[in-house]
């Protein structure tokens, strides 16, 4: 009986251990299994998606400086803007993606493939922007279909707003878009692509003081790159901000004066040389640029014959017309080859050579002294006194007046302007001089070019006795936590090379152009403020050309081109224009109403204290 016991006892152990190995195997059998499924068949994706749970660092952009005018009032701030960015590790398949996002969102599908292209070569694992400024709408989109748009992501920037679109447009400049050169420079050592630099007016040449510096954080992301949480933040710190000189109710007139108009208007403070309005026409919407022009709006820019992208205050260059006689003038009255009682003779014209240089009154101005020559601009005076000066010493005095050379103010690309004499031309041409060339020198004619800001520097130190000072358009910049770090002050640049005396008698004839009976520019008087001023009227063309032309007719583009230089009020100014009218014909019509509107509008306001008084150099009301 034991025995059969014994027996199945071990039959029972045999059945139970064998049904346990089976387990164990069959257990082990399927571990093997799903280690091959894991690591063999799925191996490379649970990689991939194992390595993307990670930590990774983001930065944030730091927002720019504010740009102020000389009263505080905000003309430039940012504004919020839901930007796209794409993570090229993240993002695979890229094209499947892409595509997926263009048809949820309704986003150009060529547009975000060629930006994709353009960014391949980047960092991999770096988001890299797709595109900016998508708004509320596509935001929203994109939102609700995160998790079936793998490496894209949503950051909130800081956009530039020009408050008053258009206004100061090339004085404040705009901003636009890195470009790969501008990466490699050391300037822009600490900025990416994607990021926006400035890259016209103040926005580009006080770029080191707008750009504040990046920040960053650290988060962690999912398989499918998105955050999970963040780790840490390292805020950005905002760009300091800036206060012009500028007064943007004078600049806000001076462009509705300028309006429908191509040609510039400048004002500024002759005892200090702050600029107080800028004014170039035709304008631009500084806001068009900041998320990228189409093409058909940027062939509508560079191809209006306006030039609505061209400064034309700092980069227009022009004859100086008439204005120039006041060079002149001082010219000849330094040096001694006339005295302001001695009169010549205007017929109408002046014989030279075997040319007659004719005088803008046919009829001519009979007799004529210095006075009476500037108060009715008389061609044949100057003319006369252009030769026994002779060009070298016509251009000596020119250069020391300011024009020929850059006036040093903080924007970029200013234009030199011309001043010619025998050395200049020989080089330019390879011929010699001709005495009669120095007689349309005398007028503000000829080879004679100058810009507008040049002139207007320059009327300003006749203004003030003599002092010629560096325009500048920055009067403060103030750093993120409100403690000033520049503050300009008046910068001499020179001085008129001329007698207190000499000057007192020019003024004296430019009180007559707009006081006098029968100066030039009448039209530009005030019932309470006496105006001294000049005008002029820049030949675009010979008249023999006109005379050419099928018609017979001054078509607009062979019209004259009007100016007007001024300063008020004439006993003690308080400020100094230049104003130009590309094919305004005449100054008194077109550029002296111009002016006098100006200076109505800034009379009006309160004054700001003066920086520093500047001699006045004798009485001006004549």
């Amino acid at each position: 009986m034991s025995k059969y016991l014994k027996t199945v006892d071990s039959e029972w152990f045999r059945q139970r251990l064998t049904l346990v190995m089976v387990c164990v195997v069959a257990a082990a059998v399927i571990l093997i299994l799903r280690l091959i499924f894991l690591q063999i068949i799925k191996g490379q994706e649970y990689r991939r998606m194992s390595l993307n749970n990670s930590i990774r660092l983001q930065s944030i952009d730091a927002p720019r400086g504010l740009i102020f005018d000389r009263n505080g009032n905000l003309l430039v701030d940012n504004r919020p803007s839901f930007d796209l960015y794409i993570s090229m590790k993240d993002a695979r398949p890229v094209e499947d993606t892409i595509g997926r996002l263009a048809t949820h969102a309704s986003l150009d599908m060529t547009e975000l493939t060629g930006r994709v292209d353009g960014v391949r070569g980047a960092a991999y694992h770096r988001p890299q922007l797709l595109k900016r400024d998508i708004g509320r709408n596509a935001l929203a989109v994109v939102a609700a279909h995160r998790y079936d748009l793998p490496g894209i992501d949503i950051q909130i920037q800081r956009l530039r707003n020009y408050i008053h679109s258009g206004l100061a447009a090339h004085l404040l400049g705009y901003i636009g878009e890195i470009n790969t050169k501008e990466l490699q420079r050391e300037a822009y050592a600490d900025c990416r692509a994607g990021d926006l630099i400035g890259k016209f007016g103040v926005e580009r040449t006080l770029e080191d003081y707008l750009r504040g510096e990046r920040g960053g954080r650290q988060v962690e992301v999912n398989a499918n790159g998105q955050v999970v949480r963040v780790l840490r933040t390292v805020p950005a710190r905002s760009g300091h901000n800036v206060f012009l000189t500028i007064d943007s109710r004078l600049q806000q007139r001076a462009e509705e004066l300028m309006k429908d108009k191509a040609g510039a208007a400048i004002a500024l403070d002759p005892t200090s040389g702050e600029i107080l309005a800028l004014a170039s026409a035709p304008a631009f919407d500084q806001n068009d640029f900041i998320s990228g022009l189409s093409r058909d709006k940027w062939n509508a820019l560079v191809n209006n014959p306006h030039r609505p992208l061209e400064n034309k205050a700092i980069q227009g260059e022009y004859p100086p017309a008439s204005t120039y006689k006041i060079i002149t003038a001082m010219a000849g009255l330094q040096e001694g080859v006339i005295t302001p009682d001695e009169t010549i003779f205007c017929p109408g014209h002046y014989r030279f050579g075997k040319r007659n240089y004719r005088c803008w009154r046919r009829g001519g101005h009979g007799k004529v002294d210095l006075i009476k020559a500037i108060a009715e601009s008389c061609d044949v005076y100057f003319y006369q006194v252009g030769q026994r000066l002779g060009i070298d010493r016509l251009a000596w005095y020119a250069k020391a007046a300011g024009l020929g050379t850059a006036t040093g103010i903080e924007l970029g690309h200013e234009g030199k302007g011309i001043v010619p004499n025998a050395t200049w031309k020989k080089k330019r041409t390879g011929i010699a001089w001709q005495p009669g060339e120095t007689l349309s020198v005398a007028i503000g004619q000829g080879f004679n070019l100058v810009t507008p800001l040049q002139m207007a520097v320059f009327t300003a130190a006749v203004a003030n006795g003599g002092v010629r000072f560096r325009p500048t358009l920055v009067k403060r910049v103030v750093s993120w936590d409100g403690n000033e770090i520049l503050s300009n002050t008046p910068r001499v640049a020179g001085r008129l090379p001329v007698s207190p005396e000499t000057l007192t008698l020019v003024q004296k004839g430019m009180w007559e152009v707009v006081q006098g009976d029968r100066g030039t520019a009448r039209i530009a008087r005030l019932k309470d403020t006496q105006i001294s001023g000049k005008t002029g009227t820049a030949q675009v063309v010979s008249r023999e050309k006109i005379e050419e032309s099928e018609d017979g007719a001054s078509v607009h583009k062979y019209k004259d081109h009007a100016w007007f230089v001024a300063y008020a009020p004439s006993d003690a100014p308080r400020l100094a224009i230049a104003v130009i009218v590309e094919h305004g014909e005449h100054g008194s019509s077109a550029a002296a109403p111009v002016a006098r509107e100006l200076i109505k509008t800034y009379l009006e306001a309160p004054a700001d204290p003066p920086v520093m008084a500047v001699g006045a150099g004798g009485p001006r009301n004549g």
